[in-house]
């Protein structure tokens, strides 16, 4: 098996296991397919978190509207009585003014708050220093650990236009957001190794040899974003340990070139009367002034 450590930008994303017979075009859509599900997985947990604070979100028409402004417009959030969560709620209002402030009881709201624990654990970046694999399968099942708990929380489901609702059956629109300039469409996706781009009609194998016990960095990027940035030539622990041994050296030549260069004045060898001292034996002998 491959190893792939793949990277966007500096930034380490997950492992992935795969083999030299694969070609480049489906190896790039099976980790762009990973790279946006781990997103999505994101998406959804900040978006229960609000949830679980908030309650549902309000329709589109009276998103960041005061109160004033709802009943001056006579505006009504028709799937607050539909969309109730298990158990009740209490009224928390969104200072945002997203979510109609319908938070459910503290028991559900736990329900919720262990479903995103856990579904990040599935998903994290620190799996690579774990050397855990991620697979497409891994996602799947965060996706699934996320739904079932919003509804259990939500057995009415959630409103049509609630983004967590949209996410799951995948209509979500990200026009205008922070998180569309992070998603990268597998029509206009790239891998890089070793600063040079893989090419899709090749075999894996082709660019990095027919070993199978390999482990290589490839990094994803965007049609016409340019090279990405090469791997440095030691390693971060390296480079610590190298800046550590060069401030101790300095802090050494600090310390030689204060101490005064008589210093050595001071030392028993270097008294010149020590050699007439010992022939008359009074190396030892001290002197006692009486009055």
């Amino acid at each position: 098996m491959v190893l792939l450590h793949v990277k966007r930008g500096e930034e380490s994303q997950f492992l992935y296991g795969t083999t030299t017979a694969v070609r480049v075009k489906q190896l790039a859509y099976e980790l762009i397919t990973i790279y946006n599900g781990r997103l999505k997985v994101s998406r959804v947990c900040s978006e229960i978190e609000e949830l679980a604070k908030h309650g549902t979100m309000l329709p589109p028409d009276m998103l960041g509207l005061t109160d004033e402004q709802v009943e001056e417009l006579h505006l009504v959030d028709e799937w607050a009585d539909t969309c109730i969560p298990s158990g009740g709620w209490r009224f928390n209002r969104d200072p945002v003014g997203r979510r109609n402030g319908h938070q459910p009881q503290p028991k559900m709201g736990e329900v919720l708050a262990q479903a995103v624990e856990d579904a990040k654990t599935m998903i994290s970046k620190k799996l690579v220093n774990e050397n855990k694999l991620l697979s497409q399968r891994n996602v799947q099942e965060a996706l699934d650990l996320l739904r079932g708990a919003v509804t259990i929380v939500y057995p009415m489901q959630l409103p049509p236009h609630d983004p967590i609702r949209m996410e799951f059956s995948n209509t979500e629109d990200l026009t205008g957001t922070q998180a569309s300039l992070e998603v990268i469409e597998p029509s206009k996706a790239q891998l890089w190794f070793a600063g040079k781009l893989m090419l899709n009609d090749k075999l894996l194998g082709e660019i990095v040899g027919q070993n199978e016990k390999t482990k290589l960095i490839v990094k994803l990027a965007k049609l016409n974003e340019g090279a990405p940035g090469r791997e440095p030539v030691i390693t971060e622990d390296a480079r610590k340990q190298m800046m550590m041994h060069a401030y101790r050296r300095q802090e050494e030549l600090k310390k030689l070139e204060q101490d005064d260069d008589d210093q050595y004045l001071d030392s028993a060898w270097s008294d010149s009367r020590s050699l007439k001292r010992q022939v008359h034996g009074l190396e030892d002998v001290k002197f006692k002034f009486t009055k």
